[in-house]
């Protein structure tokens, strides 16, 4: 079992689980975070830190294409373990539906 983010995090981006990850296993796109699911441990501290509930056990169904997605992004996007503030608008993207169709960026982050 791994942990992995979800559509809910695009757009969000909250960075609350990045600082309690134990093992730094978060790395940051423009606009979501990935978990790298070879280095994660399977803690699951991050998932109740997380203000949009994006982050979910992999053992959920229906999380195959959020698996896939971590695992892909995780090799190319810098690692981040500093918090920083979430976008200004992200309570206004929680919940937003079809994110990942229509918002989805696949480029890299600032990272650490």
């Amino acid at each position: 079992m791994t942990y992995v983010v979800t559509e809910n995090c695009i757009k969000c981006k909250y960075m609350d689980c990045v600082e309690v990850c134990p093992v730094d296993c978060f790395y940051e796109g423009e606009n979501m975070l990935v978990i790298h699911p070879d280095e994660c441990i399977d803690c699951g501290v991050c998932e109740p830190e997380c203000p949009a509930e994006a982050i979910k056990p992999d053992t959920e169904p229906g999380l195959e294409k959020f698996l896939a997605l971590n695992t892909e992004y995780a090799k190319s996007w810098p690692n981040i373990t500093v918090k920083r503030d979430a976008p200004a608008d992200a309570k206004e993207w929680d919940g937003v539906a079809d994110k990942l169709e229509k918002h989805f960026s696949p480029k890299p982050g600032e990272g650490d």
